[in-house]
């Protein structure tokens, strides 16, 4: 992640801290710089082992979920919620995206579509300001179709046996 906005996320932290006299904790930084070091989704274990393993810093769970409730207050992380299980996603930068979901085997691939970000921004509200937007596509990916042809195919074969 950028350096400039690895700071940028700090600032606003610090200064939501200090306007409501919180405690500026190592631990709401660590796990701050945590979130802004990875690439793409993540769940709650897999931010606790990052912080546990590569940075030598962990934490409680208590301490995990409060801390990122308080990031989703502040739009510095979003969560999604994928057939069954939580991920989050730093968005500072990055309000806006689209997600393509496996039905099959759960695969979450993020895309970019212009027309698709045209289309939202041309798109008009009453009494309400868009600041982003998440779009989630269901369907079956290449892997998982490929796998369901083959499967039909034997069964397809079998029968003319």
């Amino acid at each position: 992640m950028k350096e400039n906005v690895k700071a940028t996320v700090r600032n606003i932290l610090t200064s939501y801290l200090e306007q409501n006299s919180l405690r500026k904790t190592p631990e709401r930084f660590a796990i701050l710089d945590a979130v802004y070091s990875i690439s793409g989704h993540f769940t709650l274990e897999e931010l606790s082992d990052k912080l546990n393993d590569e940075e030598r810093f962990p934490v409680s769970r208590a301490t995990l979920y409060n801390t990122l409730k308080l990031f989703l207050e502040l739009r510095l992380v979003i969560r999604h919620r994928f057939q069954g299980s939580t991920k989050y996603e730093a968005c500072y930068d990055n309000n806006s995206h689209s997600h393509q979901i496996c039905t099959v085997c759960g695969k979450v691939t993020e895309f970019k579509s212009q027309k698709i970000n045209d289309a939202i921004a041309a798109l008009r509200t009453r009494r309400f300001r868009k600041d982003g937007f998440s779009l989630y596509v269901y369907g079956i990916c290449s892997t998982c179709q490929a796998q369901l042809t083959k499967q039909a195919a034997k069964r397809k074969q079998a029968k003319t046996q």
